[in-house]
């Protein structure tokens, strides 16, 4: 394999079954990352939609493999902060101390009022969309500090944050959060060279966009509206003219703020929403 902009770094990445986080893990293992992933395969009640599998998480230890990376990869829930640090320990004794994480883990709840919002769903979307994320990048920043060699913290936040839509206040208010974790985080870290930047995200081509409960939302006087009844709507939603990106173009965009193409950017808010947020 060719040395890429990553070759030996050693990346922590949760949420790493499928989706963003698995696309994420193969392109940063094709750029010379090893991975440390982890994932909880199971149901949540407030999604709406399939979570994760074990053949899942399987997979994309097949794939990151396939792509010339080693990878240490474990079920943890974000929520469990012991779990987390068990799997994050066991891929620095295998794959030496981490230089990026890439704190990609969510879940949504859409379809609410902010005012029907239960407790517990309330509670379930903040601990894994902003406090998990916390978990997760405190779990890797002792090896950073350890290692002395710098590196990249990239918090996936949403563009939506910047948008406030409709039915999702639980995870409007942890995608926010983010925000201001970030900027907090980034100074903190400025001066042993580990930079803090977060992604927004727009509509991407994944689960947590094609399910039921977010058709329902979009198209709520339809009873089973199918992907064809709500592309139009996705798609109005955008500035540029299509309807959502793919995984691999916010892939390209970890990869960037992971390399050192970015050593001087930190605390930066870096949409990939087709232009949704001027919509």
């Amino acid at each position: 394999m060719l040395e890429g902009r990553l070759t030996n770094r050693v990346a922590l990445i949760s949420g790493v079954a499928r989706g963003q986080g698995r696309s994420h893990a193969v392109r940063l293992a094709s750029e010379g990352a090893h991975i440390i992933g982890f994932d909880l395969p199971g149901a949540s009640p407030h999604t709406g939609y399939p979570m994760a599998t074990k053949e899942d998480l399987a997979e994309t230890v097949r794939m990151v493999e396939a792509a010339g990376g080693r990878i240490v990869a474990g079920a943890a829930d974000v929520r469990d902060a012991s779990a987390v640090q068990a799997v994050v320990d066991r891929g620095i004794e295998v794959l030496g101390p981490v230089h990026v994480v890439v704190a990609n883990a969510g879940i949504i709840s859409p379809g609410k009022p902010f005012w029907k919002i239960s407790e517990e769903q309330w509670n379930d979307v903040i601990d894994v969309n902003l406090t998990g994320v916390w978990r997760t990048v405190k779990s890797a920043i002792p090896s950073m500090l350890a290692a002395g060699k710098g590196g990249s913290i990239i918090l996936v936040a949403s563009a939506a944050a910047q948008r406030g839509p409709m039915g999702i206040a639980d995870y409007i208010s942890a995608k926010s959060g983010l925000l201001g974790m970030m900027r907090t985080m980034a100074r903190e870290l400025a001066r042993h060279d580990i930079r803090v930047n977060s992604i927004l995200p727009g509509n991407v081509n994944t689960d947590l966009i094609h399910n039921d409960a977010m058709y329902r939302q979009f198209r709520p006087e339809l009873e089973n509206p199918t992907i064809d009844d709500v592309e139009p709507l996705f798609r109005r939603t955008m500035l540029l003219r299509r309807p959502w990106a793919e995984v691999e173009d916010i892939s390209n965009a970890v990869a960037f703020l992971a390399s050192d193409e970015a050593r001087n950017i930190t605390s930066v808010e870096l949409p990939v929403d087709l232009g949704g947020i001027l919509k």
